[in-house]
């Protein structure tokens, strides 16, 4: 009696063998972009903070750092990350009326 269960596929050549293809959806090209936030001077220092952790989700220490950076430099850059990500972000900062924006990072064509 025949046995069902096969011990090995030397019977089939490897060439015909199906493989699996991982295709991943986003390629990380190794060219971060950069969100940068400029000075102004209509938002208070608390706004800036609390824009930074509710959008950034950025510590309050962070928050208070980066916008000391930016009141004395004139602008830091808040967020590294891919270009896709950093714009929604971007957006939301301008929306509570600071000055931002992306640079770097693939541009989206």
């Amino acid at each position: 009696m025949e046995s069902a269960f096969r011990v090995s596929n030397f019977d089939k050549p490897l060439w015909e063998e199906e493989e699996d293809v991982l295709v991943e959806d986003a390629v990380d090209t190794g060219d971060p972009a950069y969100l940068i936030v400029y000075n102004d001077d209509h938002n208070s220092f608390d706004w800036v903070i609390e824009c930074f952790m509710t959008v950034l989700k950025h510590t309050s220490e962070q928050s208070e750092q980066l916008a000391m950076l930016i009141h004395f430099k004139g602008k830091a850059t808040v967020k590294t990350g891919t270009r896709p990500e950093l714009i929604p972000l971007c957006s939301a900062l301008l929306d509570r009326g600071l000055s931002a924006e992306v640079e770097g990072g693939e541009e989206e064509g």
